[in-house]
């Protein structure tokens, strides 16, 4: 008999490679980065999300007959203003975030002081429901609003009193932005599928420019340039330059229902480049939230939620990120701050310091000498390493010995086909395997049988057991045709490969079908 190898390693299943998934892209990691936190139990879908402009930007959000301010910090709620006769549909902090207006469905709308919550201004004109408000982005004094009554009205706040009604839309007027480069442009959204831009400065109160999304008008945003708008309705997001004649630049589909709300992120912090990114985020009633870069025309970025989704906002800090929902609960992402970071890292500094120092011990301690194999060694310690014993298998076992046939057997009768499949190549490798399928008797032959009947036409092993199959068959075919349990083996071989065709047939079948319709919506 050959001398043991002495270097024998234990025999291991080879990893089967995974399916390659696309990397996760820089951007998808930022926006992955805001840890999800529920706010649930706020009665009734949120019609509207607003960021103050002031740190540390707190936000509102408007559910029911409520209006509800949140810390950002702790996302609790740090103040609730009830005196609402009818649903809040809209709400818009002032540029110094002092002071917040409100709209609801009675066609009021009401100015609070943040703080106190005391109402101090009441405008009373609209006669249909108020759909949104919105504050200029360097105006303390006005605001402008637009309902179901087809008027947008520009209001002086201090006396109460529209300065303007911007006559133009034949239908419910749902949305509308102010410039970030000028508190006289404003654009509102309507449905009758038209958005308009208005300057207050233009008498007659006429519309300076007038373009048509093709659905009724969800939402609408000015872009940080001031010269971009976007627009949502249907199932569609589209970008309008407004400098260049009204031109429709790009239109994002990516939603599969209506898209009820978009606001601008941005990518990173303040004062550093990439923050200077600016991106649309629409959320719809599909429950997607998706991030357009109209930079590249590309959605780089998906997120799927349990719920329709109604309204989105985004920190001007970039840590913060909302969305309410149709069923009263708040998805709110957070992310950490570098202060945050910072204060962690100390306080677990200081707690280990703590411990260390607790838990020190030194040579002239009675406990020192006393220490169990279960004391982990120090820093300066010296270390006698121990090498590990190879635990080997039975089929291991006999490997190392060369007792090949047997290692076969006992392995076919672990029943673990990856082990048996790592036999198999090892013994292909030292060219051994026929000659033990040669010397099997016929109870281990059915064992083997039995084997090849069960994992021959699974995908991962197919590649070695198939051509091993017919090797079988070639050589034991007068010992298969002289006993009936053999041949009973091979009617059921015979049953698995005949059903793996019909499968594979079928599945070319529904390939052909389906490949046309894919390059057809391709090319659409």
């Amino acid at each position: 008999m050959a001398e043991p190898n002495s270097t024998f390693k234990p025999i291991k299943p080879k990893l089967k490679p995974k399916p390659k998934t696309p990397n996760q892209t820089p951007e998808s990691k930022y926006w992955s980065s805001f840890k999800n936190h529920q706010i649930p139990d706020l009665i009734s879908s949120i019609t509207s999300l607003t960021f103050s402009p002031s740190p540390p930007h707190p936000f509102a959000a408007t559910h029911s007959t409520s209006l509800k301010i949140f810390n950002p910090q702790t996302l609790s709620p740090s103040s609730t203003i009830s005196s609402f006769s009818d649903v809040v549909s809209s709400a818009s902090f002032r540029c110094d975030g002092l002071l917040i207006a409100a709209s609801d469905l009675s066609g009021l709308i009401q100015v609070f002081d943040v703080k106190t919550r005391t109402p101090l201004r009441k405008l009373r004109s609209h006669t249909r429901p108020v759909r949104f408000l919105k504050y200029p982005l360097h105006d303390k004094l006005h605001l402008v609003s637009g309902g179901d009554d087809a008027v947008v009205k520009y209001w002086d706040v201090a006396s109460e009193t529209p300065l303007l009604e911007l006559l133009g839309h034949k239908d419910y007027v749902r949305c509308g932005d102010f410039s970030p480069v000028s508190h006289e442009m404003c654009v509102t959204g309507s449905y009758d599928h038209t958005v308009k831009l208005w300057d207050v400065r233009v008498t007659g109160s006429k519309t300076v420019m007038e373009v048509n999304h093709g659905k009724p008008v969800e939402s609408v945003v000015f872009l940080p340039s001031g010269g971009l708008v976007a627009t949502a309705g249907g199932n569609s997001v589209k970008i309008w330059d407004f400098i260049g004649g009204g031109k429709m630049v790009y239109s994002m589909e990516g939603h599969t229902k209506t898209v009820t709300s978009v606001c601008v992120g941005r990518v990173g912090k303040e004062n550093v480049e990439e923050g200077r990114e600016h991106r649309v985020l629409s959320v719809g009633l599909d429950g997607y939230m998706k991030v357009f870069d109209y930079g590249r025309m590309k959605v780089t970025h998906s997120m799927r939620f349990p719920a329709p989704l109604m309204s989105i906002g985004f920190s001007p800090d970039c840590g913060v990120r909302v969305i309410g929902s149709s069923n009263g609960v708040m998805y709110v992402g957070k992310r950490k701050t570098k202060e945050e970071n910072v204060d962690t890292g100390l306080r677990s500094f200081w707690s280990l310091g703590v411990e260390e120092e607790r838990r020190v011990m030194r040579p002239s301690y009675f406990r020192y000498f006393h220490r169990g194999q279960g004391d982990k060694p120090k820093e300066g310690d010296y270390l006698v390493m121990r090498p590990k014993k190879v635990k080997l298998a039975e089929h291991d076992k006999l490997l190392k010995k060369f007792r090949h046939k047997e290692a076969l057997v006992s392995v076919l009768g672990n029943k673990n086909p990856e082990n048996v499949v790592a036999v198999m190549e090892e013994l292909v490798a030292r060219r051994k395997l026929l000659k033990c399928v040669e010397n099997l008797d016929n109870e281990e032959l059915g064992l083997l049988l039995m084997f090849l009947q069960k994992y021959s036409t699974v995908p991962r092993f197919s590649g070695l057991l198939m051509g091993l199959t017919k090797k079988v068959l070639e050589m034991r075919v007068e010992d298969i045709r002289g006993s009936e349990a053999l041949k009973g083996q091979i009617r059921n071989l015979k049953r698995s490969v005949e059903e793996e065709i019909r499968i594979q047939h079928s599945l070319q079948e529904l390939q052909g079908i389906i490949s046309p319709l894919l390059r057809i919506a391709g090319r659409g």
